[in-house]
């Protein structure tokens, strides 16, 4: 069956060029090359994420900004019936506000870093902007602010714009305080700076003099032990010069420590300010002043709760209504006089958590809120609520996959929207939908584990330990949560408290709080297997604001996260013995005799690690008793590096392995494959990261993923799928990743193909759901079919590739750049683009498919959906009917690689792979041994017609010329009934084939056809059931009106070469066919 390869490569040969291409062989791995291997997005979006900020267009109420707390930016110009993220390749993911400039509603500025005070939130990479709606963006300084609250673009000048920075919360200092810029973002200058620990927190104007602003700062300051949310900096300022100078206005405030205030001013008096001001200790309370801050009146006690101040807080007033405003809260809580009186805003149906208000100008009776849920939309002043279903940005801290057949779950655990759970892939041609998400359980979810061999149980967790042993065939959920004995102390669970599962037997599973904790039965029972591992200290003896503080001062112990706790667990896999322990106060433990004895190493002893580092992640080598990786976190502490180290001696000493990773990019989690021990993977703040060499060096690896924090890895081993888990941006997968195992410098020099995975082939569900509207979220599947995976060493650069090349340098030179000659530019238009060719073959070595593609450096991928196309010769012209494709047989395939460039065919080289048929149906076709007979009689059948219809089509081409040529006869009329009687009877052929073409053109029924035959009897070749006996006769009835097509047409044959053989001798023309 070569035959087929050897015609075609004879065709190539005569239309290329013999043109030499320029080679570059890659010695080591490079992003570039890694491009071909894209992670895809599987969502989900059935319940979003935090949203920060809203801006609506006023020029055009359709068109929003969001910007998301940890999910980057997105727009939609169609209220939110499609999405575009439009900030993905920047260097930030977390934003705080944004808005439109007044003055030229396609500029928008952007602030970035979340605005919240809380333990989980990123850090941003200060201002930036957009002059041409979001397409592309300018940073515009402020780098070190890390936490941007709000901009605003001056009324009287676009020039002047307005950026409150709250700084950095786990450390002093950065660019914080109200910045001003009068030249557009050119310079800043801090116009109100108060001390190292207080920034700005809200800033409002008055429209009708805008010289009056006010602005909120707010001290406070977060590490891993506590949360101070107050101090002597939080007060409110007023400037009555634009910003130049500023004022305290404190007449009629608390003068205890403040803790988070939000502003906001009257649109219909600008002379009343309303105030909602956190006082010591989560208290607060709402101020009023109708002199323009001369005095402040306290109105009600309120403030926002559950979470706290510094999670919510701010205060947003109703265009539509005098003395209306919200607080944000779990609730928003609404007042109808200027602050007086509150109450519960409806939220029956829609997330809590609430972050961002907006409203329409041109409709008081729309919201659109921002929640830590998504966003929703009420059109009826909060009756009722729409949710916007299509926004992937949940925040996930954790993963687990199981290892269901055929299609694999993940679950994660998100923040603030319960422990998720949905499928890898469907069998749906749309994809994944949000009907295809669950939830697993409820709360802020965090670590899952699943027990392997047994799909149907599922450990998830709630915050701070609450673990739950999930049954999926009903549903329900067991507490098993580990208990203290009397008399001991309160067990001290991490805020994601650590669960593993034992490598040696599914049953065994460990969790730790300030101990470790082991169950041979599942979580029914437990046994401590330690004592207390951390430091355990009194977090109130600790520093904080850079000293131990008074018990009296601004503590929030409701918003700090339980310390001195547990935070990673290990089991060796080779060793049962060896546990390995890391906590949130900078502890290594470790034990070899099962929990008999610890042995405990503090992180500042491993080489460059601050000390009381945060353990992220530590993992037992999968092969080597005696390796050790941990992956360490100082962020906490205002310090953002990298620290992963490794260890060949069981934890004794260590060596540092972040080489390749930027500074900045600190990491969460780390996993290694499970054939190849040097292959590992690397979650970090800014994307994945790969070795291929235990750790020298890391490449980045984020083909596919937007830049966003990776929290989480995993790998499904059945399928070699890697399953990352981000922090705003939902699940992506990494589908078959085996092609990148036992990869090294050498082994790139040359061109790789690599086996596939066993294919499945079913028949993916047509779902129709294309009908429920543009808003339809789908994820996609993986390609359907055989992935092929291939590697080419080598760039090939084309004659006008290495021109542009070349004269790119002279540009760079300012050197001239000489005239390349006609006849090189002739060569250049003649040069072939270098291809890819793709063979397949069956068990039998018989052809059976072929395709191509550019050619592309690096790692290559492309999908084969188990078809072979039908050996017919119909042309589109011909019938209505299309020539079909049917799938292949289950079993053995192998797949030839070739590369097609400068005139040379070269073999890249060829792997085996299997094909398994998958979900069939409950019924037996009787038929099924005849399946292969039948579609060798589909195809003879289809070939028969096929060679009819060219013959027939052949002849009326023909015969259109004849009539002129007949005119040129002196004995025309003699000729004529003749032709007239062939054109007749290719009239009655094109009804017998095609139908009347009176009844066509209205529409009306005709009579089946021979394309209508052969249509009902290939419905039944690529169902799992195979063709019904009906389909088998519809294929006989084919037949015999093909025969009579056949039969008709040789008859018109021989009539037309009569009048063609009368022709040619009395015109000594010749009639070419």
């Amino acid at each position: 069956m070569k035959k087929y390869f050897i015609a075609f490569i004879s065709v190539f040969f005569l239309i290329s060029a013999f043109a030499q291409k320029k080679k570059i062989t890659s010695e080591e791995l490079k992003p570039s090359d890694l491009s071909g291997l894209e992670f895809r997005s599987v969502g989900p979006a059935f319940m979003s994420g935090r949203i920060a900020d809203i801006a609506i267009n006023p020029e055009n109420e359709n068109e929003w900004y969001v910007a998301v707390g940890s999910g980057g930016v997105w727009k939609t110009v169609n209220s939110g019936t499609t999405w575009k993220p439009i900030a993905d390749n920047e260097s930030f993911y977390s934003t705080g506000c944004i808005t439109i400039d007044p003055h030229n509603t396609s500029k928008v500025w952007l602030g970035t870093g979340e605005n919240v005070g809380g333990r989980h939130v990123g850090i941003g990479h200060g201002v930036y902007v957009s002059e041409n709606s979001g397409k592309s963006w300018k940073s515009m300084g402020l780098k070190s602010s890390e936490h941007i609250s709000k901009i605003i673009v001056s009324p009287k000048d676009p020039n002047i714009v307005f950026v409150a920075s709250q700084g950095p919360l786990w450390s002093s200092g950065g660019d914080r305080g109200l910045f001003k810029t009068n030249d557009g973002g050119k310079t800043w200058k801090n116009v109100l700076s108060v001390n190292e620990w207080t920034g700005v927190t809200d800033i409002v104007i008055d429209q009708l003099n805008p010289d009056i602003l006010y602005a909120a700062t707010w001290q406070r300051h977060r590490n891993v032990a506590s949360y101070m949310g107050g101090g002597p900096g939080t007060s409110i300022y007023k400037s009555t010069d634009h910003g130049k100078n500023w004022i305290e206005i404190k007449d009629g405030l608390p003068n205890s420590n403040l803790g988070k205030i939000g502003l906001a001013i009257s649109p219909f008096d600008s002379t009343i300010v309303y105030a909602a001001v956190e006082t010591d200790r989560r208290n607060g309370a709402v101020y009023k002043t109708t002199n323009s801050g001369g005095n402040w009146t306290k109105m009600s006690d309120t403030v926002s709760g559950a979470t706290g101040p510094h999670y919510y807080q701010e205060l947003v007033a109703s265009p539509h209504v005098f003395d209306k405003i919200y607080l944000m809260d779990t609730k928003v809580q609404v007042s109808e006089n200027g602050g007086k009186d509150f109450y519960i805003m409806n939220e029956s149906d829609k997330h809590v958590d609430n972050h961002s208000l907006t409203f329409k100008m041109s409709d008081p009776n729309y919201l659109l809120i921002g929640t830590d849920g998504g966003i929703y939309e009420s059109f009826d002043d909060t009756n009722s609520w729409k949710f916007v279903a299509n926004l992937p940005v949940t925040q996930f801290y954790k993963l687990a996959v199981d290892d269901a057949y055929p299609f694999y779950n993940i679950f994660g655990g998100t923040q603030d929207n319960n422990t998720q759970g949905g499928p890898s892939r469907t069998f749906k041609d749309s994809g994944i939908t949000n009907s295809d998400w669950f939830v697993l359980l409820g709360g802020d979810g965090h670590q899952p584990a699943t027990e392997p061999g047994n799909p149907n149980i599922v450990y998830a967790q709630s915050q701070q330990g609450n673990i739950h042993r999930i049954d999926r065939t009903n549903g329900e959920a067991t507490f098993i949560k580990p208990q203290n004995d009397l008399n001991e102390p309160y067990e001290r669970f991490n805020w994601d408290a650590p669960i593993l599962v034992s490598p040696h037997d599914p049953e065994t599973i460990f969790f730790g709080s300030q101990r470790v904790w082991v169950s041979n039965n599942r979580g029914d029972e437990w046994k401590s297997i330690s004592g207390d591992l951390t430091l355990n200290q009194e977090r109130f003896e600790l520093p904080i604001m850079g000293k131990v503080q008074s018990w009296d001062n601004p503590w929030d112990v409701y918003a700090m996260s339980t310390y001195n706790t547990i935070t990673s667990l290990s089991q060796s896999p080779v060793d049962q013995n060896i546990i390995y322990a890391g906590t949130d106060d900078g502890i290594i433990q470790y034990t070899r005799d099962y929990g008999q004895n610890w042995i405990k190493v503090s992180v500042e002893k491993l080489p460059g690690v601050p000390k009381g580092s945060f353990v992220n992640d530590i993992k037992a080598d999968l092969f080597d008793a005696n390796t050790v990786y941990v992956l360490l976190d100082n962020h906490k502490f205002g310090d953002y590096k990298p620290y992963v180290y490794k260890s060949n001696d069981g934890g004794k000493s260590w060596k540092n392995i972040t080489t390749g990773i930027p500074d900045g990019f600190l990491c969460w989690r780390l996993v290694q494959d499970h054939v190849d021990k040097n292959l590992m993977f690397l979650g970090t703040e800014y994307g994945v990261y790969v070795s291929v060499n235990g750790g020298l060096k890391w490449v980045k690896f984020s083909s596919g993923l937007p830049t966003i924090s990776v929290r989480d890895l995993a790998i499904q081993k059945r399928e070699n799928d890697l399953v990352a888990a981000t922090f705003g941006r939902g699940f992506y997968v990494l589908d078959d990743y085996s092609s990148l195992r036992f990869l090294s410098a050498s082994s790139l020099k040359n061109n790789l193909v690599f086996t596939p995975r066993k294919a499945l082939q079913y028949n993916p569900i047509r779902s129709g759901s294309t009908s429920q509207g543009s808003n339809t979220y789908y994820a996609k599947n993986p390609d359907y079919g055989a992935i092929l995976t291939f590697y080419l060493s080598d760039e090939i650069l084309t004659k006008k590739q290495m021109r542009l090349k070349f004269e790119k340098g002279l540009e760079k030179s300012n050197s001239n750049i000489p005239f390349p000659g006609w006849k090189e530019l002739d060569d250049e238009l003649n040069e072939k683009t270098p291809i890819t060719i793709i063979e397949i073959y069956n068990n039998e070595n018989s052809f059976i498919d072929r395709f191509t593609l550019p050619y592309k450096k690096g790692f290559n991928r492309v999908s084969w959906d188990l078809t072979k196309k039908i050996k017919t010769h119909i042309t589109s012209g011909s019938s209505r009917f299309y020539s079909p494709s049917i799938r292949v047989e289950p079993g053995k395939y192998s797949f030839n690689v070739y590369t097609v460039y400068g005139g040379q065919v070269n073999k890249i080289g060829s792997k085996f792979f299997e094909i398994e048929r998958i979900r069939t149906g409950i019924l037996d076709n009787p038929n099924n041994d005849k399946i292969e007979e039948y579609v060798v009689e589909v195809e003879s059948i289809f070939n028969e017609y096929s060679v009819v219809n060219s013959k027939f089509n052949k002849i009326k081409e023909t015969n259109k010329s004849i009539i002129s040529l007949i005119s040129r006869t002196s004995n025309y009329q003699s000729y004529v009934e003749l032709y007239n009687n062939i054109q007749n009877k290719i009239n009655e052929i094109d009804v017998f084939v095609s139908g009347n073409k009176s009844k066509k053109d209205v529409r009306e029924k005709d009579i089946e056809t021979i394309s209508d035959r052969l249509s009902v009897a290939v419905r039944g070749f690529n169902s799992s059931y195979g063709p019904t006996k009906m389909q088998i006769e519809s294929l006989g009835k084919a037949m015999s009106l093909i025969d009579q097509y056949a039969d008709m047409v040789e008859m018109l044959s021989k009539d037309f070469n009569k009048l063609k053989n009368q022709l040619e001798s009395s015109t000594d023309l010749l009639i070419l066919d």
